[in-house]
């Protein structure tokens, strides 16, 4: 990495959704699932599923600002959850599956709260959002069998049948933001 990337912690709702669309996005550098929000130190998986922790499911995304901005990062991320849903996504229940930003830079805080201005002012979601904004803590890198989870079982019916209607609608609604191979 180096010194002009820049790194926000996104959670919304499962990890490996969030993650996905991520790793698939132009001027993304790393997309890591992991936890943070709670005060258990170095959870388990098995932990945060329990919502004993604090911890939110999220994913650390390292990103060049020369290649795309924060609104852009937020745009997507937006779009591929439902920020107005509190502590859940779908059928994933409970603390962990928040929606949530944790950000390091405190000028990020700025735009966070402008972009969160807009979305509410918008017609884009029926209520408003209830996204947890904080300063990061610490951020804690899930098992490895969490890492780069679609891409390893983009046909496992999770996969195909929560994942990747997130992944067609970032798709979709984000062309140019597609890596191209």
């Amino acid at each position: 990495m180096n010194n002009t990337n820049k790194t926000i912690v996104l959670g919304g709702g499962c990890f490996w959704c969030v993650e996905a669309v991520f790793n698939m996005t132009d001027g993304i550098i790393s997309a890591t699932s992991g936890y943070a929000g709670g005060k258990t130190k170095n959870p388990t998986y098995e932990e945060v599923c329990s919502g004993t922790t604090g911890h939110a499911e999220v994913v650390e995304v390292v990103y060049d600002p020369a290649k795309i901005t924060l609104e852009k990062i937020l745009d997507i991320f937006f779009t591929v959850h439902d920020p107005t849903t509190l502590n859940r996504q779908g059928n994933d229940v409970g603390t962990q599956y928040r929606s949530a930003i944790y950000y390091n830079d405190p000028n990020d805080k700025e735009t966070i709260d402008k972009v969160i201005r807009e979305l509410n002012a918008s017609d884009r979601f029926e209520k408003k959002a209830v996204t947890e904004i904080k300063p990061l803590d610490t951020f804690y890198k899930a098992e490895v069998n969490h890492q780069d989870y679609y891409e390893r079982n983009e046909f496992a019916p999770y996969c195909s049948y929560v994942i990747k209607p997130k992944v067609r609608k970032f798709k979709s609604k984000f062309p140019d933001a597609v890596k191209r191979k």
